[in-house]
């Protein structure tokens, strides 16, 4: 994946292909792929098991690029928006819940960080 003649854009979709197709290969169902609301936006909803997981996918040159892009305002972002994912979906109530981060490097190296923070009031 060359990350530098393409638009942020098209770097994301493709990062979300490439992290849905790990997710997918490792035993995940993705249910929902760029869950939108009006307080943001999750890049993946998955589940595995009775495991279901708010995914941030970050695309960077480095790995450590990609999660220092996770910030304290857009984990607030993916929480508020998973909170209506839940009462949207009530039959998900019953799961267990984390929040991921999966990184697509230049390389289009995958890395799956499960559980990369705890949700704070």
């Amino acid at each position: 994946m060359m990350f530098h003649k393409e638009t942020s854009y098209s770097k994301g979709v493709q990062a979300e292909k490439l992290a849905k197709a790990y997710l997918e290969r490792n035993g995940y169902k993705v249910i929902q792929v760029r869950y939108k609301t009006k307080y943001g936006e999750i890049d993946l909803v998955a589940r595995k098991n009775n495991i279901l997981c708010f995914i941030e996918v970050k695309a960077r040159a480095q790995k450590s690029d990609a999660l220092e892009a996770v910030t304290a305002r857009s984990r607030k972002r993916i929480e508020n928006a998973a909170s209506l994912f839940l009462a949207e979906n009530p039959d998900c109530n019953h799961c267990d819940m984390r929040f991921d981060v999966v990184t697509v490097t230049g390389d289009s190296s995958v890395q799956h960080l499960d559980n990369a923070w705890e949700v704070t009031s």
